[in-house]
């Protein structure tokens, strides 16, 4: 590659170049002012040769043709280096100047990443650059160590009008005038010098110009004078369309007509002289000094034996201590000479020889401690900076010639200095250098920019600040890289608010708004900016997806009414499954009600048949989370929803015909400005001329207040007025009361919270959001009054239920239904007045109890005849009760049905929803054994725990439930209870009899429905007998636990287990247990009046069981249906020297069962019992034996028990016989007794088991009674019991 055609050889060429000094007169410079031109200006242009085509020949004896050649011209009083202040001026006006031309639209968005990688290498730089650097290496310029700038030959310009001209040529050449560099000694003062004279051609012939000529020709020599005819166009000015003075003209302007003066011979005339100048006599002086230098520093410091003896005599200069510069070189020096040699073979293209004179001179440098001249630095101060700077550019251009991008971004880096601006370009420059090294390195393209801008920021160049960070928002747009993004958003808006474009600023302010990550201090900076840029620009933004707050979509959830409505807000968290299966029994069958008005709405409307529905006049509830971000508080203010509607019959035409509210404000419509940044909300834009309408619909609006990190649920509403299709686009807020925001609903996925059921498992989520409205229906509004949020467990309470229909439409065919009823229960009509407690009272006049109207699965039946209408409500009684502790979720549906046919709906459902916290109250627990030695009577163990934490009961009153059982206590409450009280975390026990009575109900679980079966014509399965637990004086009116509501909530707890269990009635005892807190620990004993707590036990298969509502299972019955006992006596004294003893006994039998009962007693020898007993026991052995009754002996010794199992061990005497039939048989009909004699011989005295014998009963069914409480079992074999007799001689 040809090395003018690359960077660096452009640069070179025109930076190391020679030198020529100009003197001139002032009337020259006139003369060239004409055409708005320096003498240098006019003559610029045609000192660059591409093509000069010039013989050389340097140390070699084989010439080569020198090609590219430049002149550099310099008046005499520019020959000087530049002041630092002013070179770092003419860099800032450089660098501004740019940034003024700079054409780029600052509006537009920058270009993407992938656009600017497809982009030319030529595309990417800034042409600005080429200046820059030339101008950065120029203050470097005239040093006195570097021969590049010293002048090579010197031209005196003098003018044809200046008086003795001879004489102004020596003039000239004065000493005085001459630049520092002659006059110090630093170069050689004896250089080529030429003479010029100018004539111009406005002042007349040239006839006076030629004689001048002649006189110069014949004092300076007749080759180095030449005679220059400018301004020859006398008639009119002459305008060049490609003007070559334009480059050179730095201060030129446009319309400036440069060289109107200078015709085509003009042009031809100062072509010639430079080209004479430079291929007739620089170049020839330069190659003639260069094969002298040669010659002499070849003979004096080339070769071995001269390089020795060199090091030697500056050997003895290591010791001297540095200085500033070194040491002076004057022109005549060796090294003066070998850098000037060095420097003129460089210029003259002779590469080779220049390198091998710099690694000459550069020990001789090094070794004089000029390190100035050794390395271009002098204590790294200022001047060292900058030769080094041009050092790294000319390093730059190398390396990019070789595509080494990547180490040339380094260089850029590393001549970064301490000055913000030119540490700014060079940051600049590196970042182009690393998008193009390949593979590009977007992510130090980037940061460099950033560098880079904030550098320009702070030396208020914003253009290019902003020009900086706007190609860094393409490198980090869609990355994670939060902090950087937001430091180049807020600062290009910045820059943009300084320059007035305060719609850009805005933009790019809305990037950091939610800034979560950054500190409060930040986060107030950037709101406190954003705000006052908004300020500044004097209008009101609209602003589509508004960062700040965050709108939390998942939260979304949609409350609305169909056939469904609500009571309590509360009610639509519930599942819809779980009120499904509630209504499931009450509701019509689904074909029939989808003719109403699901069918119907597939008809009328089949683009919406997957639309929601409502009903117009009820309100559409949205609730949404706003979260504020940030550390900092942040005002909201008109939050209301976006909402359109569009009237069914104008369908097609829904665009045209739609009513937008909740947009735009009429009073903000003339001082707008919508600031799109998602293309989300179109329509919302198209609809920008329409008017807000709210004639269809009415909104709410609300004002909230987020403090730092607060996540707030914003309920919204909007309730549509006329029937039509309603679409909820969004939502729209103002903040801190000058920024409207939007957030589309349709912009990102909304998770489906929408209570509401019967939905198909697809559908676009637009459809959730659409709502067909209906016309107007009558609609319950429910509550329950004194519904307690917290009570204790056993809790009884009578409430209210309050209906109310405000429409002028009735209601009617009203059905309820509870999710919980053993919690609550609907009661009587004429209970609404009751007094409670006193209406649980026992009455004087039973009557058989009402229950209410209950159609199968719980449903509840409101009287046919009642409708709800208008002002006046509907009151019903509720009872209340705690069944279980925890927390409980209770629901409630009341379905009811228009009493307009015409409706579109033909019923609604009024859904109720409460929770409640039920607390532990009393623990209690029985445990029922059979009575010693008494057939059908039970001892019943109570053990009662007050589990409250503060509360303290009084137990009232134990009851059991069935006709056949009695109760009473067995001992007397006082000597039980003496406290009267149970406190917090006491407990007693107490012990009660329990008699079998006189009639007998039988109540059974068949499925999970409960019926009753009576056996003696009973008409109250649910009365029993009721033991009190207060002392005499305190006693009042017994607890009726046969009536509502003790009894129904008895029911439902049978039912509860019943479902569990399947388990006969018989023989099994139900127990409710009354108790009543206390009212003060002010007034101890005394219980309060108004409060009541049940506690309710049901029959189940459990021996002991605690519970704290008690629900346990007690069995009174065996698994033998087949009871008895043996009644006799313990102890017998007998004289055994006169005979045996003879003692009787009576057993007694019991038939349980409905059936026929047939009964063999077989009595067994001692002798015989052990194989008897084996083969007795080979068959079904069934039975129950009161072991109960050996607690009862008083032999306890172990002496004792060992004598009783040695008299069981067979002997060849038996000490006792079974006297009489060794085989009885009884009949015994179904639920009655028998009575068996019975008779022993004892021969010896000791202790005795009598429990030799073996029950065979086998169960034969009465015709009347068959399967009516048929067992599992028809036969079985019992064996006896323990029975110890003790048989004592007499004295």
């Amino acid at each position: 590659m040809d090395p003018a055609k690359t960077s660096l050889g452009k640069m070179l060429l025109e930076e190391i170049t020679p030198v020529v000094m100009v003197l001139r007169t002032p009337l020259v410079e006139e003369s060239c002012l004409k055409n708005s031109l320096s003498f240098i200006e006019m003559l610029s242009p045609f000192c660059d040769f591409n093509n000069i085509d010039v013989p050389v020949r340097t140390s070699s004896d084989q010439p080569y043709r020198l090609q590219k050649f430049k002149l550099r011209l310099f008046y005499e009083s520019d020959i000087k280096q530049p002041d630092i202040v002013v070179a770092k001026e003419r860099l800032k006006q450089v660098i501004t100047e740019a940034g003024e031309k700079d054409r780029s639209d600052l509006s537009t968005d920058p270009l993407d990443i992938s656009n600017i990688l497809a982009s030319s290498k030529s595309e990417i730089s800034p042409s600005w650059f080429e200046i820059f650097n030339k101008e950065l290496v120029r203050t470097v310029s005239f040093s006195e160590h570097e021969a590049f700038d010293h002048p090579v030959a010197c031209v005196s310009v003098v003018s044809s009008k200046d008086e003795q001209p001879i004489n102004k040529f020596v003039d000239l050449f004065n000493t005085n005038k001459l630049p520092s560099l002659l006059n110090d000694g630093a170069m050689d003062p004896k250089i080529l010098k030429h003479y010029v004279l100018v004539h111009d051609n406005k002042d007349g012939s040239s006839e006076k110009a030629t004689k001048i000529l002649t006189e110069m020709k014949n004092t300076f020599g007749f080759n180095g004078c030449h005679l220059l005819c400018i301004n020859s166009s006398q008639d009119e000015q002459i305008e060049h369309q490609d003007n070559p003075w334009a480059p050179y003209k730095f201060d030129s302007s446009p319309s400036q007509d440069l060289g109107h003066y200078l015709n085509i011979d003009d042009f031809n005339e100062i072509k010639d002289l430079i080209q004479e100048l430079s291929s007739k006599h620089i170049i020839p002086y330069m190659e003639q000094r260069v094969r002298v230098l040669n010659q002499q520093i070849s003979a004096t410091r080339k070769g071995f034996r001269n390089q020795i003896k060199n090091l030697w005599w500056r050997k003895g200069k290591e010791d001297t201590p540095d200085s500033s510069n070194g040491p002076m070189y004057t022109y005549s020096s060796v090294e003066s000479q070998i850098r000037v040699l060095g420097d003129y073979a460089f210029m003259l293209g002779d590469y080779e020889l220049a390198l091998s004179n710099y690694r000459l001179i550069s020990t001789d440098y090094k070794i004089d401690k000029a390190w100035k001249r050794y390395a271009g630095v002098q204590k790294l101060g200022s001047s060292g900076r900058q030769y080094a700077t041009r050092c790294g550019l000319w390093w730059i251009e190398m390396l990019k010639m070789k595509d080494q991008f990547k180490e040339a971004a380094t260089v850029y880096f590393r001549i970064c200095s301490e000055e913000l601006l030119h540490s700014a370009v060079m940051l600049e420059q590196a970042s182009y250098c690393y998008l193009l090294s390949q593979p590009p390195m977007l992510h130090k393209y980037g940061f460099h920019l950033v560098l880079s801008g904030d550098r320009y920021k702070k030396c208020d160049q914003i253009k290019h600040a902003i020009r900086t960070y706007r190609n860094a928002v393409s490198v980090y747009k869609g990355t994670p890289w939060s902090y950087i993004k937001d430091h180049v958003h807020f600062h290009i808006g910045q820059c943009y608010g300084f320059l007035g474009m305060y719609d850009v600023a805005f933009t790019h302010m809305l990037e950091v708004l939610a800034c979560s990550h950054q500190s409060k201090a930040t986060q107030e900076l950037f709101l406190r900016e954003f705000l006052q840029i908004v300020q500044k620009a004097g209008k009101t933004f609209e602003v589509l997806t508004l960062q700040l707050p965050v709108i939390n979509t998942s939260s979304l959830k949609v409350d609305f009414e169909d056939h469904r409505t609500y009571a309590l807000p509360g009610s639509t968290s519930v599942k819809e499954s779980v009120w499904r299966s509630l209504e499931e029994d009450m509701i019509p069958s689904l074909p029939t009600a989808r003719t109403n008005w699901l069918e119907l709405q597939s008809k009328l409307l089949p683009k919406h048949k997957e639309s929601n529905i409502c009903v117009a006049g009820e309100a559409i509830k949205i609730a949404i989370e706003f979260k504020n971000p940030l550390e900092i508080p942040i005002s909201i203010s008109s939050v209301s929803l976006i909402c359109e509607l569009s009237a069914t019959s104008d369908e097609t035409n829904s665009d045209a015909s739609c009513s937008t509210a909740g947009i735009w404000n009429n009073e903000e419509h003339e001082n707008l400005s919508v600031i799109v940044t998602t293309a989300n909300l179109i329509l919302l834009a198209n609809c920008r001329e329409i008017i807000s309408d709210t004639s269809s619909f009415s909104l709410s609006e609300v004002n909230i207040s987020l403090g730092g990190g607060e996540a707030n649920l914003v309920q919204l509403t909007v309730t549509p007025k006329v029937e039509g299709i309603l679409k909820i686009v969004g939502v729209r807020w103002k903040l801190s009361g000058s920024v409207v925001g939007f957030y589309s609903f349709g912009s990102n996925y909304v998770k489906k919270k929408i209570a509401k059921g019967r939905r198909k498992a697809k559908q676009s989520p637009s459809n959730y959001l659409e709502f067909i409205v209906i016309q107007s229906l009558p609609k319950l509004e429910g509550f329950i009054h004194a519904l307690p949020e917290k009570a204790y467990a056993g809790h009884l309470q009578h409430l209210v239920l309050e209906l109310r229909n405000r429409s002028e439409v009735s209601v009617k065919n009203l059905k309820m239904k509870t999710s919980h009823p053993r919690f609550l229960n609907i009661g009587k009509q004429e209970d609404l007045d009751l007094e409670f407690p006193a209406c649980l009272e026992k009455k004087t006049n039973v009557s058989p109890p009402a229950n209410p109207k209950i159609a199968s699965h719980g449903v509840f039946l409101f009287p046919e005849d009642l409708s709800v209408q208008g002002e006046n409500p509907l009151l019903w009684p509720l009872w209340f009760r705690a069944a279980v502790p925890g927390n409980i979720s209770l629901q409630v549906v009341i379905y009811y049905e228009m009493g307009d046919l015409s409706s579109a709906m033909r019923y609604r459902i009024l859904r109720m929803h409460y929770n409640l916290q039920v607390l532990p109250s009393l623990d209690v627990s029985f445990k029922i054994s059979p009575y010693p030695s008494r057939l059908q009577e039970f001892l019943v163990h109570m053990d009662v725990v007050n589990k409250t934490n503060s509360e303290s009961i009084q137990v009232n009153q134990l009851s059991t439930i069935g006709s056949h059982w009695e109760i009473s206590l067995l001992q007397p409450i006082d000597t039980i209870f003496p406290s009267q009280s149970l406190i917090a975390g006491r407990a007693f026990s107490c012990f009660f009899v329990l008699k079998v009575g006189t009639r007998i109900c039988i109540f059974r679980v068949v499925g999970n429905q409960l019926s009753t079966e009576e056996s003696t014509s009973s008409l109250f399965p649910h009365i029993g007998s009721n033991v009190s637990l207060v002392p005499d004086g305190s006693k009042g009116a017994p607890f009726d636990t046969s009536k509502s509501p003790l009894a129904g909530f008895h029911d439902y707890e049978r039912l509860q287990h019943g479902i569990l269990i399947r388990l006969e009635a018989e023989n099994a005892v139900d127990f409710i247990l009354i108790s009543r807190p206390l009212k003060s620990n002010a007034q101890p004993g005394v219980a309060d009046a108004h409060h009541v707590f049940s506690h309710h036990a049901c029959h189940c298969r459990q021996e002991y069981t605690k519970l704290l509502i008690i629900i346990s299972i007690y069995s009174t019955a065996s698994t033998s249906p087949i009871t008895w006992v043996v009644d006799g006596p313990r102890t017998r004294h007998h004289d055994f020297s006169s005979s045996f003893c003879e003692i009787n006994f009576r057993m007694t039998i019991y038939n349980s069962s409905n059936a026929l009962a047939s009964i063999v007693l077989k009595t067994l020898d001692s002798t015989s019992i052990s194989d008897q007993l084996s083969d007795e026991a080979s068959g079904n052995q069934v039975g129950w034996h009161d072991v109960s009754l050996a607690k009862d002996s008083k032999i306890e010794s172990e002496a004792l028990r060992n004598h009783v199992r040695k008299s069981l061990l067979p002997e060849s005497v038996s000490p006792f016989i079974w006297s009489g039939s060794s085989s009885t048989g009884v009949q015994i009909k179904p639920l009655s007794t028998t009575e068996i004699p019975l008779q022993i011989c004892v021969f010896s005295p000791g202790t005795y088991d009598l429990s030799n014998y073996v029950l065979n009963w086998n169960l034969q069914p009465v015709k009347d009674h068959e399967n009516v409480g048929e067992r599992t079992q028809s036969s079985g074999t019992s064996l006896g019991y323990p029975y110890y007799l003790t048989v004592l001689p007499s004295d």
